[in-house]
């Protein structure tokens, strides 16, 4: 396969996770489409065989494990070194756990926030500072993977949704916080079930909780129920990654893009789950709110 033809023009994109899933599928779209790729991940071997379809000027491969800010740091400063500019960063990398909360090991939840939220985060504000001092006045467009449970958290998957609650929270506050003048543009992506590595491989399922295990009508057992069948990769709710990313790269070319995103009945399910349920607390609060002023 020879590369594509390389626009006059092309984006340079920063790409975490970039060993499978969704990371490796926004790499390969971006590079067919003429982009520049800085594709970062734990194993750079795994990209060899991308290595030898795109030259150096097209594709820039670097290790880095997210729970190391030193790694981050230099793969933007290799980056800037190469390209001279970041205009779209994927900030991609992290991975779930299956579990009850009593029944999930705390140094495994507590590993999970090192890569999805605070290796997330060190990201985010390298990008943020890429887009306003270096970029200027051009900015650039930074997409924060979340997820359907970031916006409603599922039995079975609470420190996986509690990393993703909190990675929309300081992206919301940050969103608020930034100058327009910085021309920064946010998208929050919120995918539902979808057929990678993630739910096939990467997903860590922890023992069954005794106390739940007596009964499969629970909610977390259900969850693990449902697992089986996405491990395999044959479950009916897995959806097809490679429309997802299509849509990423759509929205990649709005100059105003939304700031987020369900993706999938289901990622939107979750989404009118959470609105319905705030709407009834919003309601019985109005009694609760009354004749609190001094």
């Amino acid at each position: 396969m020879s590369a594509p033809t390389v626009p006059a023009c092309p984006r340079v994109w920063f790409i975490t996770g970039a060993s499978s899933g969704f990371g490796l599928l926004m790499a390969q779209k971006a590079l067919a489409n003429g982009e520049k790729v800085v594709a970062t991940l734990r194993k750079p071997e795994v990209l060899s065989d991308l290595r030898t379809q795109y030259t150096e000027k097209q594709l820039l491969i670097c290790k880095v494990d997210v729970t190391k800010s030193e790694d981050i740091l230099a793969a933007f400063a290799a980056t800037e070194e190469a390209f001279g500019r970041i205009d779209v960063v994927f900030n991609n990398a992290g991975y779930g756990i299956v579990g009850e909360v009593e029944g999930t090991d705390e140094e495994k939840a507590r590993n999970q926030f090192e890569t999805n939220f605070w290796g997330g985060l060190t990201v985010t504000k390298q990008a943020i500072r890429v887009f306003r001092d270096v970029n200027t006045p051009l900015g650039g467009k930074l997409f924060v993977m979340s997820s359907m449970f970031g916006i409603d958290a599922p039995p079975g998957a609470g420190f996986y949704a509690a990393t993703k609650f909190a990675t929309e929270a300081v992206t919301d506050s940050l969103a608020k916080e930034l100058d327009p003048a910085w021309n920064i543009k946010i998208v929050v992506l919120c995918p539902g079930w979808f057929k990678t590595n993630m739910t096939m491989v990467n997903a860590v399922v922890e023992p069954v909780h005794p106390a739940y295990a007596h009964n499969e009508n629970l909610g977390s057992m259900q969850v693990r129920q449902l697992m089986v069948g996405l491990v395999r990769g044959d479950s009916p709710a897995l959806q097809d990654a490679t429309k997802l990313i299509n849509k990423f790269w759509d929205l990649s070319n709005l100059e105003n893009p939304p700031y987020r995103v369900a993706f999938g009945e289901d990622a939107k399910s979750a989404f009118e789950a959470k609105w319905t349920a705030l709407k009834s607390d919003l309601e019985a609060s109005e009694e609760w709110s009354k004749d609190l002023a001094y």
